[in-house]
C-alpha cells in the first residue's frame, strides 16, 4: 500500500511504546499501577485528547458496595461530556451513536458507561474509525476495496454488536457478538460480510467466557483449525478469537451469507495484541489447504485503516483518529523530556561531591577525557532512544 499523505512519523520510527515515567502519569492524573505498558500510554494519549480540546474530566470507581473507591482518572469523561457525546469525534457520529443504541439487536450488550465515558475503551474506537464510514459508503468502499481488494467491490451497509443467530442451538447457543459486520458485494458480485474484532489497549488476558460442549463441536465441524482441540485456541489471549471465527463460519454454513471474512484489527504498538493475532493464525489450516466456503481469517494494524480512509480522501478524518489513537510519538516526546528535565538524585550527587573534595586535583586532570567520553555516551544514549532501542 502507497505511503498516505499525512506525515504518520510514529508509525515508522517507534518499534514500541515509550515506558512512561509515573510522574508524569500522576501528575495527568492517569496512573493506573495495573495497566500494561501500552496501556500506560495509550491512557495518557487519551488524557492529552481531552485536554486539548478542553472536556472535562472524571473519576472511575473500582469495587462495590462499601469497598468501592473512586479515583480521579483523567482518561474518564465527567458525566455531563458523556452525555453530551463528547467521547466521540464529531456531532455527525454522537447522533449516529444515539440512533444505533436505539435500533441495536436483541441482546445486543452495550455497556453505555464505557460507550460515552471511557475514552481508553475500544468501544467507541469501533464508532469513531467505522462510524463516518457508516454515513458514507462511498467513502467506506474506497477504503476498503484498499484493504482487502480481492473481496470488496462494494460496501452496502454496517451492523455494530452484530451476532448471527444470538443464543440459538444451530450457532454457538451463546451471546458471543462482533463490534460489527459489514455488509459487502464481493468482486464475485456476490453478497458477502465482513465480521470485525477491534481491539485497543487490551491485553489478552480475558475475561473469557465460559467453555461449552458445543464450541467443541463447532470447533471440530469448522474445517478451520489444524487442531480443533488445541488448548490454545480456548487460552485466554485466543478463545474470543476462536469463538467470533466459529460463529462467522456458521454464519455461511447456516445460509445467512454467502460468503463470509473474519477480521481483526489492532494498534500496532499494543504487542499483546498484535502477538495473539498471529499466534491465532497458526492456529488455522493454511489458506492453500482450505475450501472456498470457508472464512479467512485476516489481521490489520488500526494504522492500515486510517491510512486507509486518507487514501480515500478523508485525511481530515485520518489526522483525528491518528491524533487520538495513534500518535505515540507525542507520548514518547513527554516521556524523554521528563527524563531529560529530572534533577540528580542525591545519591547520585553526594558521592561526586566527596571524592571531588578527597582529590580535586585528579579530577580536574582527567576532566577533558571524562567529560569528552561523558558526552559521546550521553549522545550515544539519547540515539538509542530516539531510535526506541531499549537497552
Amino acid at each position: 500500500m502507497q505511503t498516505s499523505p499525512i506525515a504518520f512519523t510514529s508509525a515508522a520510527h517507534l518499534p514500541r511504546v515509550p515506558l512512561v515515567p509515573d510522574e508524569l502519569l500522576r501528575r495527568n492524573n492517569v496512573f493506573f499501577e495495573i495497566d500494561t505498558r501500552f496501556r500506560r500510554a495509550a491512557r495518557l494519549l487519551q488524557c492529552l485528547w481531552l485536554k486539548d480540546r478542553g472536556i472535562p474530566t472524571g473519576h472511575h470507581v473500582r469495587g462495590d458496595g462499601d469497598d468501592a473507591i473512586t479515583m480521579e482518572l483523567h482518561s474518564y469523561l465527567s458525566p455531563d461530556a458523556a452525555r453530551a457525546g463528547l467521547n466521540f469525534l464529531s456531532p455527525e457520529i454522537h447522533a449516529f451513536v444515539r440512533r444505533e443504541l436505539l435500533m441495536r439487536e436483541e441482546g445486543a450488550a452495550i455497556d453505555e458507561d464505557r460507550l460515552f465515558g471511557n475514552a481508553l475503551s475500544s468501544m467507541p474506537l469501533v464508532f469513531n474509525l467505522f462510524g463516518p464510514m457508516a454515513l458514507d459508503l462511498n467513502l467506506a468502499t474506497a477504503a476498503l476495496r484498499q484493504l482487502l481488494p480481492g473481496f470488496v467491490h462494494q460496501v452496502t451497509g454496517f451492523i455494530f454488536e452484530h451476532s448471527p443467530g444470538r443464543r440459538q442451538d444451530r450457532f454457538l447457543n451463546d451471546g458471543t457478538a462482533f463490534d460489527l459486520a459489514i455488509r459487502v458485494i464481493t468482486t464475485d458480485g456476490e453478497e458477502g460480510t465482513i465480521f470485525v474484532e477491534q481491539k485497543y489497549s487490551e491485553d489478552m488476558t480475558g475475561p473469557a467466557a465460559r467453555l461449552r460442549d458445543r464450541y467443541d463441536e463447532a470447533s471440530r465441524a469448522a474445517g478451520l483449525f489444524a487442531d480443533p482441540d488445541s488448548p490454545m485456541l480456548r487460552s485466554l489471549a485466543l478463545e474470543q478469537l476462536w469463538r467470533e471465527h466459529m460463529l462467522a463460519q456458521l454464519a455461511v454454513d447456516q445460509g445467512l451469507t454467502p460468503r463470509a471474512m473474519f477480521i481483526a484489527i489492532g494498534p500496532r504498538l499494543n504487542r499483546r495484541v498484535m502477538a495473539a493475532f498471529r499466534v491465532y493464525e497458526n492456529e488455522l489450516i493454511s489458506a492453500d489447504d482450505q475450501d472456498a466456503n470457508r472464512v479467512p481469517f485476516q489481521a490489520f494494524t488500526l494504522e492500515a485503516f486510517i491510512d486507509a480512509l486518507a487514501e480515500a480522501g478523508a485525511e481530515g478524518i485520518a489526522r483525528e483518529l491518528w491524533g487520538r489513537y495513534a500518535d505515540f510519538e507525542r507520548v514518547y516526546h513527554l516521556s524523554l523530556g521528563e527524563y531529560l528535565e529530572a534533577p540528580p538524585s542525591p545519591a547520585v550527587i553526594a558521592p561526586l561531591a566527596t571524592a571531588s573534595a578527597r582529590n580535586t586535583t585528579a579530577l580536574v586532570r582527567g576532566t577533558t577525557t571524562r567529560t569528552t567520553a561523558a558526552k559521546r555516551t550521553t549522545e550515544s544514549k539519547l540515539q538509542k532512544v530516539q531510535e526506541g532501542v531499549s537497552e
